[in-house]
């Protein structure tokens, strides 16, 4: 079994593109027996590990997308512009230098 964990999704890449070489060297058959079952242990250990990383992810979006699903919401004002006590005056206030011509 492997120890090894994936924290960095580039670590993951390159654990990803070994085990496809390993799986091509394997699958052209060329290599003899015993690097055959070297190759075989390796890529078991990065299917593992890479496993591993993806059960994490799996995990946090679960996590992310429970609690999007229940959040509360606030309803915006009628008209989407923010009164001025939500925003100090402020957005009321460039709204209406905006419509003031200058001078």
């Amino acid at each position: 079994m492997s120890d090894e964990k994936i924290d960095d999704p580039r670590r993951f890449e390159q654990s990803m593109q070994e085990l496809e070489a390993l799986v091509d060297q394997l699958e052209q058959g060329d290599l003899p027996l015993e690097q055959s079952l070297t190759a075989f242990e390796r890529g078991i250990k990065l299917t593992r590990t890479c496993q591993q990383a993806l059960d994490a992810a799996e995990q946090r979006v679960r996590i992310l997308t429970e609690r999007s699903e229940t959040a509360s919401t606030e309803p915006f004002p009628d008209n989407g512009i923010p009164s001025r006590s939500d925003a100090g005056g402020r957005a009321d206030a460039r709204r209406n230098d905006a419509d003031t011509p200058n001078e």
